[in-house]
């Protein structure tokens, strides 16, 4: 399969390559050091302290693993394990033999796993006894994959420690356009989408992230990201290639990140939205933990003010700044916002920012398909060079969001500034009539109520506005402050108070509206 998007001739040969990430950083940086906060579970010996030679040599040594085991350039290897920094050394080992990573997130059900493995082609599948026996019980691996690779010892799988001390083959480096990376779309809206994608997409990604990382290279970072989401992997390539110390989390908890961080003091931190959320106990946490941070890195979803503003005045840095960016999956950044103290304090949530120049185009057009006019809501498209090739075993539904001249539709509504900045309104799918942006209301309401862990607007049963709220310490909501802080808003139903816990999540802890409005109907028909 080749990339049927036009290209530039003189960037259609470039490639972003996993594979060789970590000796390439090893041999330009030397032994920067790599903190994570649990053993490898491919080789829990090592530690937590390690390094960028030391990771190359993971990297490499599990590239002669399964090579050992039969595994071939550009056939397909799912990786799905339990949640840990080894998914991306898997990831990178798979693709430095030239074979395709199909990274399959750790949350997700059994049953969608095996539907996603049925639209693959006969993959191998690397796994662990947690996994199957676990979510995959019901699941007939056997019958949709090649062959179980397991970190484990795990029952019915080959263990990859039987090929430990394998020669690493030479590396294998795939043609620009064609796959090399399979990963899969939130499913906040159902079964997950496989988008393909391949190093050139991936390398016109790359390019424009190196450019907003040049100011803080070098500085310690800690991430916290859904090692299966390509966003990932694009940051990873920008801090190796500036040479940056790595603190790499897994467990998001406060009260274990808060201690690492302060002996840390990291210079960038980056998680998802509702992480950061999550965090926001940090900025008066013992040690200051944040107190070092020059830039902050939001992704996945668009992030709430009030957290924006505690982030950036814990730390004690002349002039930090948050970048947000807005895109998905299928077309990586498309939009960029920076947030200063400054901006911060009169920012306006549902502005995501402008197109990146030389890269991405946005528009937002009306029924018709013409553009709309500045302020007016419209559907929200994007053309960019760094779109997947295709959804694997979905051609048709790849196409239908496509048009002739290459704008993608994004599936949310939106407008532009008369001066073309970006606004998010809600996804299409999302949206009330009776409320013109759920997003804007859950901000005003985070704002207001600084108790509020998350608040999510969803359709109910009669399609009436429904607060989902999740209150910190899981304390019961004060009705009078909610009476309060709901005046002036939307016309909206009581408000259901659930434990955070509960509410449906993607991998990087997107909230799954469609879920919650399945649940409430369903608990209404009770």
């Amino acid at each position: 399969m080749r990339q049927h998007q036009p290209a530039h001739p003189l960037l259609a040969d470039r490639g972003f390559y996993l594979g060789p990430m970590f000796r390439r950083a090893a041999d330009r940086h030397g032994a920067v050091f790599v903190t994570l906060d649990r053993p490898l579970d491919v080789d829990p010996d090592l530690g937590v302290d390690l390094s960028y030679p030391v990771l190359a040599d993971v990297v490499e040594e599990l590239s002669g693993r399964l090579w050992e085991a039969g595994v071939r350039p550009s056939e397909q290897v799912v990786v799905h394990k339990t949640d840990n920094v080894d998914i991306m050394l898997l990831t990178c080992a798979v693709s430095l033999i030239g074979a395709v990573p199909v990274l399959l997130s750790p949350g997700l059900a059994g049953p969608v796993v095996g539907q996603l493995l049925e639209r693959l082609h006969q993959p191998w599948l690397i796994t662990d006894r947690a996994k199957l026996d676990g979510p995959l019980t019901d699941v007939d691996v056997s019958a949709l994959v090649r062959q179980t690779l397991s970190v484990d010892d795990a029952p019915g799988a080959v263990p990859l420690e039987k090929y430990a001390g394998a020669e690493p083959p030479s590396p294998v480096r795939l043609h620009p356009r064609d796959p090399a990376l399979i990963t899969h779309s939130s499913g906040t809206t159902g079964v997950p989408k496989l988008a393909v994608h391949c190093p050139n997409t991936m390398w016109n990604r790359l390019v424009p992230q190196q450019a907003m990382g040049w100011p803080t290279r070098g500085e310690t970072a800690a991430l916290h990201m859904s090692f299966v989401h390509s966003r990932f992997y694009h940051l990873l390539g920008v801090l190796l290639r500036f040479g940056s110390p790595l603190v790499l989390i897994t467990d998001p908890d406060p009260a274990t990140v808060g201690p690492l961080l302060t002996r840390h003091r990291p210079g960038i931190v980056e998680t998802h939205p509702n992480t950061f959320v999550l965090w926001e106990e940090l900025a008066d946490a013992p040690g200051a933990p944040l107190s070092r941070v020059r830039s902050y890195g939001s992704t996945f979803d668009a992030i709430h003010p009030r957290t924006v503003r505690r982030l950036l005045g814990a730390s004690r840095r002349r002039a930090p700044w948050l970048i947000q960016l807005y895109g998905q999956s299928e077309t990586g950044p498309v939009a960029f916002q920076w947030f200063t103290r400054r901006t911060a304090a009169r920012a306006d949530g549902r502005r995501v920012g402008i197109g990146i120049p030389g890269f991405t185009r946005v528009r937002v057009t009306d029924d018709s398909g013409r553009r709309a006019r500045p302020g007016e809501p419209g559907r929200i498209e994007a053309r960019t060079r760094g779109r997947i090739l295709t959804y694997l075993g979905a051609r048709e539904q790849y196409q239908r969001q496509l048009d002739g001249d290459g704008w993608w539709e994004m599936g949310d509504m939106g407008y532009r500034s008369r001066l073309g900045a970006l606004y998010l309104i809600d996804r299409e799918i999302d949206q009330i009539d009776s409320v013109h942006s759920n997003l804007e209301v859950e901000d005003t309401l985070m704002s207001r109520l600084d108790e509020l862990r998350e608040v999510v607007i969803v359709p109910g049963a009669d399609g009436e506005a429904v607060p989902v709220v999740c209150v910190r310490g899981e304390r019961p909501l004060d009705p009078a402050r909610w009476q309060e802080a709901t005046a002036g808003l939307p016309p909206l139903a009581e408000p259901r108070q659930w434990r955070f816990e509960v509410l449906p999540m993607t991998a990087t802890w997107k909230v799954k509206r469609v879920e919650i409005t399945r649940m409430l109907t369903e608990s209404a028909r009770a």
